[in-house]
């Protein structure tokens, strides 16, 4: 890419995002996949155990969604602690999430409109929260998830200053 400054015509490269999450994110990540596959097969166990005629066609089931719940809680957080990077510089957001296809996200600060954080009980239990950072874009905001929680209300407030700052109206 290269960037006219004037005179000088500049290269710059284009990089992934410095910054990891928080560690804590793991095992935020691990909870979510525990708890959301824990409740469908508690369901289909109960139903089995009190369904004789049923029991083995409840019973399979549930035991496939607690063994796939286990394998993702293991598998999944550490895999997306390795992909998800953030940083924010004078200029722009950058984030890069991902899963099977990475996706980066370059947000210009021009383009800010709103900083909001948030903050689940599972977040909470972990002390994490998430800073989402809405844009003039179609694709929608960015999200900066497992953030240690002071960290993300010093993100948050630098943002927000940086949008009362920048010139224009976001659109």
């Amino acid at each position: 890419m290269v960037v006219d400054q004037g005179d000088a015509t500049v290269g710059v490269r284009l990089r992934p995002p410095r910054h990891r999450l928080d560690r804590r994110a793991v095992a935020w990540w691990r909870t979510r996949l525990l708890l959301t596959a824990a409740a469908p097969a508690a369901v289909l166990g109960l139903l089995g155990a009190l369904i004789t005629p049923a029991r083995f066609w409840l019973l399979l089931p549930a035991a496939a969604v607690a063994g796939a719940g286990l394998v993702a809680g293991a598998l999944l957080p550490p895999w997306w602690y390795r992909l998800h990077r953030w940083e924010v510089t004078d200029d722009a957001v950058y984030v890069r999430t991902g899963f099977f296809w990475t996706e980066g996200r370059i947000a210009p600060m021009s383009r800010l409109q709103t900083v909001d954080t948030t903050r689940g009980p599972v977040q909470r239990m972990f002390g994490l929260s998430t800073v989402t950072v809405t844009t003039a874009s179609a694709k929608g905001a960015l999200q900066v998830t497992g953030l240690d929680h002071e960290s993300a209300a010093e993100l948050a407030e630098r943002l927000a200053l940086v949008t009362q700052a920048t010139p224009g109206d976001a659109t």
